[in-house]
């Protein structure tokens, strides 16, 4: 047993240490309603036995020092932590891309609402009052201006999409700033929490507290995976590239696209900036699933949702399935951005009805049903030039084109585009039946150009023919022979009835143009269901999570009053024991005194 003294040594140890875990009590009942605090817990130790005889047979006569505080702890579970992170992020990336497809749907609503459908059913029946009339200039007027009207509202439609862009993109660079601002906090935390820990007297608790809040909301914009040294430095991923370590934080860059002003976040460690090497962030060319444990992260989904850049029918026409869904390393795949699936779903159905009602009035043949066996002909277009068009080639169809009030070849078309003509005009030397050198005119159609959007039937560069809007007599509506073509009317009103669109390279039904677009909007309609009970299903999983996490860390005052009621009397004993020992030395010295 140990002396007079050693015992108030033990006595000791124990007041001070039942003090301690006292105030650390009080310290979570005071933060009991104190967003973020987690729970301290006291961890007490038997300190080391001193041993007064070492050759003792039976007993080495050990004698304990008493308790001492091992360490002050929090009340954490590494697993909830991760399982709470990983649903944060998976919850932050659905949300986020359904407010898009709902932003997309409730815009496509309102306008069903106030406009564009009743534009496009209006659009067809102006040509069916024409249909009855083509000479009428009062149809042939409202022809034209429900034209305007359905090229107006289609351009306010693509230009809210577009806004909506422009919205994302802001919150996307917005999210980058965010991203790093946690970086370098995460990082400052880490140097201070091992400076506080290096003696490994204390543990840095508010400053660990302070780190955990920002790797939970980091975790809510990227994916991200963390480790903690033995020296008290976490060490984070996003994206599987390292982001904080020992030495700093690597911030994410923003390359800014200079056409479209979209920022696409990048690793500035990674990338040669000055030949134009950025080391993107995300890779899109695998594709988004739980399984694949990549739908992770708000920032993600945002550039997702957003694209790469504005999309036309040309993100859609022509492309195979796996081409519409599938990203390649330099562009989001149309299939895979709800943004990019707008604008070009609704480019889609202005492009179909343009140059289904351009066609009409003014019909294509090819080159070679018009000159047999010629493989080739060489003339001058109107500007001197030399111009070679082949068997195959569009070319208007001169014999069955009906014309304007001024009779004129080539006929005015509804729709022009920005960068070209419809038409150029070749004029070629041939020999005719007889021997005799003459001159025929070729209006060889000028097709669409693969990228250059002036010179596409696009939104962004389609117009109702000026000419048309000036004189609307141009309309065409006359047989060559002088008399009104009727059967072309008819022609274009039933354009509305035939079945020439699809909404995308999955779907194999072709639909009317007023169908299309109940399909387009129904189509978000019903992704946007799917997104937001993902969303909520999810938001649920993160509640739970969190209140596991709360059961674990959170403070409960009746259980703190409890441990309060438990070290108060071990205080109190401990006290009690000094006054005793006190006594008892007390005693000794006056007897041995006398």
């Amino acid at each position: 047993m140990a002396n007079g003294f050693g015992s108030l040594y033990i006595g000791a140890s124990g007041l001070q240490n039942s003090q301690n875990a006292l105030n650390t009590t009080s310290n979570n009942l005071a933060n009991v309603n104190t967003k973020g605090y987690v729970r301290q817990q006291v961890l007490q130790v038997d300190r080391n036995y001193t041993t007064f005889n070492t050759t003792a047979a039976i007993s080495q006569q050990q004698s304990g020092l008493g308790m001492k505080i091992g360490d002050v702890v929090h009340a954490r579970d590494v697993f909830l932590d991760k399982s709470y992170r990983n649903a944060s992020g998976r919850q932050a990336y659905y949300a986020a891309t359904y407010e898009a497809v709902d932003e997309v749907y409730t815009f496509y609503q309102e306008l069903q609402g106030q406009a564009f459908q009743n534009t496009l059913e209006d659009f067809w029946t102006a040509f069916q009052e024409w249909a009855k009339a083509p000479d009428d200039s009062v149809q042939q007027n409202l022809v034209i201006q429900k034209a305007n009207l359905f090229v107006s509202r289609s351009n306010a439609v693509y230009t809210g999409l577009s806004d909506y862009q422009s919205t994302i993109n802001t919150q996307i660079s917005d999210d980058i700033d965010r991203i790093n601002e946690l970086g370098n906090t995460i990082f400052k935390l880490n140097l201070e929490i091992q400076k506080v820990e290096s003696g490994n007297v204390e543990t840095a608790m508010t400053l660990r507290d302070e780190r955990d809040k920002a790797l939970d909301e980091l975790a809510s914009y990227v994916d991200i995976s963390y480790k903690e040294n033995s020296d008290g430095i976490v060490k984070v991923s996003v994206e599987g590239v390292e982001f904080v370590d020992e030495a700093r934080c690597y911030e994410m860059g923003k390359n800014r696209d200079e056409i479209t002003g979209f920022v696409t976040p990048y690793w500035t460690h990674l990338s040669d900036i000055e030949n134009g090497d950025y080391d993107n962030v995300f890779s899109f060319t695998t594709p988004i699933s739980s399984d694949l444990n990549n739908d992770l992260g708000e920032l993600k989904a945002l550039i997702l949702a957003r694209g790469d850049r504005k999309a036309t029918y040309k993100d859609i026409a022509g492309l195979t399935s796996d081409e519409y869904n599938r990203s390649t390393a330099d562009s989001i795949a149309t299939g895979m951005s709800v943004m990019l699936q707008a604008q070009a779903q609704l480019d889609q159905l202005v492009h179909g009805m343009i140059t289904a009602i351009n066609d009409t009035l003014c019909p294509n043949t090819t080159l070679g049903a018009l000159t047999g066996n010629t493989a080739s002909l060489t003339g001058t277009d109107q500007n001197g030039n030399t111009v070679t068009i082949t068997s195959g080639m569009k070319v208007l169809d001169t014999k069955n084109c009906s014309t304007g009030s001024d009779k004129q070849i080539p006929p005015q078309e509804l729709f022009t585009r920005l960068g070209t003509e419809r038409y150029t005009k070749v004029s070629v030397q041939e020999t005719d039946a007889n021997g005799n050198t003459v001159t025929n005119d070729y209006y060889v159609y000028n097709e669409e150009s693969e990228t250059d959007t002036s010179k596409q039937y696009t939104l962004a560069s389609v117009s109702v023919n000026d000419k048309l809007v000036e004189q609307e007599s141009l309309l065409p509506h006359l047989s060559q022979n002088g008399k009104v073509n009727y059967d072309l009317a008819q022609k274009v009103a039933a354009l509305w009835k035939g079945e020439y669109l699809t909404l995308d390279p999955d779907d194999t039904n072709k639909v009317t143009f007023i169908d299309y677009y109940n399909n387009m909007v129904g189509a978000f309609g019903t992704i946007g269901s799917v997104y937001e009970s993902t969303a909520k299903s999810l938001s649920g999983t993160v509640t739970a999570v969190d209140n596991q996490r709360s059961q674990v860390m959170g403070v409960s005052s009746d259980e703190e009053l409890t441990k309060m009621i438990k070290f108060q009397n071990a205080y109190n004993a401990s006290s009690r024991f000094i006054n005793v020992v006190n006594e008892m030395i007390e005693s000794m010295i006056t007897q041995l005194g006398s």
